[in-house]
């Protein structure tokens, strides 16, 4: 029997390739997590565009690590990565790749030099770990761009699926015009999105699932993710490890907590957020955990009304949070079940699809007026978005409360759940798959600006 290899698209591509084909000399930096797809995209898009094709990999390879260790110049720095490429360097022709590049400090002051020497062209690829990447993504402006790759979404993922383009175009029409989706496509549309809750969007499970269709192999991928994640913990944090895999241990039940809020004590009874704030920190900074944080008020800017020692953390891809819950949910989620409490599942794939077209996270909660799920800055005013699993999504007395008061001036609200579209005063009701759709305005392309300072010239 033939193993099908799927070739899966991500919408990386576009901006991988862009930069491929600009004649600038400037570098690509594409960040991310563990196990997103980095390397293989970069790998089939490099081939496919460069005759010569270079890969150096920082992790693999010891011997790479002290490649740029006291190099002279750009020329022997050349020299050294052709000797360690083992092949000729094409001048105009050639791709450099250095992958996991946060195993090298040397790279952001050795890519300056490459770039500017400009023979080849240069894209790098490093995980999210620790604080080893903040360095290397500060490096002078002009010299790298940076890209960051997430999980795959819901449109990847519906793609990925052979949903067709045709459907495509029908959803975001029904998004755009607020309009109902046609009844069968709707049906299959929420199949999808509960298949999703399970296999989530990492690229190796997603690939596991296209090949099998089994979610137990699909569950086994997601563990070796984990573990995978669990062995980072412990690599480049050996000090904090302790206290870094209790808190990765702890998100799927916190999020199962009635109020899903991070609870300190639930670690430790002594345990403070100002002793412990590195190793939160350690897990948003890998990609791993997702933060979101209270603010004291839906307004604008929410960056300055956010609570720092108030956020829930939600898991970098909702498959693996589904991994981590007792056999038996994959059932129950794809059979639609409404004796489970799915909030937490249906909040994180929220969080994740958000997060992924550029969204920051933060959530109001209140004592007077309750909680809304989800605010975020969307085409200059605040957009409470509140997710709903069961089918009393009408019932939110906390977003009309916020709705209500005029001291807020919120012009709309989404509430993303199971059923069809429908508005009501100024909340529209989408079906959750929808929030593929939710993504912020698209900056003008030309904003060409010529003032007339003829008076101030006399």
């Amino acid at each position: 029997m033939e193993t099908t290899i799927h070739v899966l698209q991500r919408a990386a591509a576009q901006k991988i390739n862009a930069f491929f084909a600009a004649d600038r000399r400037q570098a690509l930096l594409v960040t991310g997590a563990r196990q997103v797809g980095k390397t293989t995209l970069i790998r089939n898009l490099g081939r496919e565009a460069f005759p010569h094709f270079v890969e150096i990999n920082f992790l693999e390879n010891p011997a790479a690590r002290k490649l740029f260790e006291n190099a002279a110049d750009s020329s022997d720095l050349l020299l050294r990565l052709s000797a360690l490429a083992g092949q000729s360097l094409v001048p105009g022709k050639t791709l450099i790749f250095l992958d996991e590049v946060q195993e090298c400090k040397e790279i952001v002051t050795a890519i300056k030099f490459l770039v500017e020497e400009g023979s080849y062209r240069y894209i790098l690829s490093g995980s999210l770990l620790g604080v080893e990447l903040k360095d290397i993504r500060s490096a002078p402006v002009g010299y790298m761009d940076v890209l960051e790759m997430f999980p795959m979404d819901l449109a990847e993922f519906a793609r990925a699926n052979g949903v067709s383009d045709r459907v495509m175009e029908h959803l975001h029409h029904c998004y755009d015009q607020k309009q109902d989706v046609e009844p069968m496509i709707h049906q299959k549309m929420m199949e999808l999105f509960r298949l999703y809750l399970l296999v989530g969007g990492m690229p190796a499970a997603v690939e596991c699932y296209l090949r099998t269709r089994n979610l137990y192999e699909v569950a086994q991928v997601q563990q070796s993710i984990l573990t995978l994640y669990k062995k980072d913990i412990a690599r480049y944090d050996p000090q904090e490890k302790l206290y870094l895999e209790d808190i990765f241990d702890l998100i799927p039940s916190e999020l199962n907590a009635k109020n899903k809020r991070f609870i300190l004590k639930d670690l430790h009874q002594d345990f403070k957020l100002s002793r412990y704030r590195n190793s939160f920190l350690w897990l948003a900074n890998a990609g791993v955990a997702l933060p979101t944080y209270n603010v004291e008020e839906p307004a604008l800017p929410l960056r300055l009304n956010r609570q720092s020692n108030l956020f829930k953390l939600f898991l970098c891809d909702v498959g693996l949070l589904a991994a981590t819950y007792a056999n038996g949910i994959q059932l129950a989620l794809l059979n639609g079940e409404t004796n489970i409490n799915y909030g937490a599942v249906f909040e994180n794939a929220a969080a994740q699809e958000l997060t992924a077209h550029g969204f920051a996270l933060y959530y109001f909660n209140s004592k007077k007026q309750g909680e809304l799920d989800f605010v975020v800055e969307h085409a200059g005013h605040v957009l409470p978005l509140e997710i709903k699993s069961g089918k009393d999504y009408t019932r939110h007395n906390a977003l009309s409360g916020v709705m209500e008061n005029p001291a807020y001036h919120i012009p709309a609200a989404f509430v993303f759940h199971g059923g069809n579209v429908s508005v009501k005063e100024k909340i529209t009701y989408y079906p959750v798959y929808m929030l593929m759709f939710l993504r912020k305005p698209e900056p003008e392309p030309d904003m060409t600006y010529i003032p007339d300072f003829g008076v101030l010239m006399g």
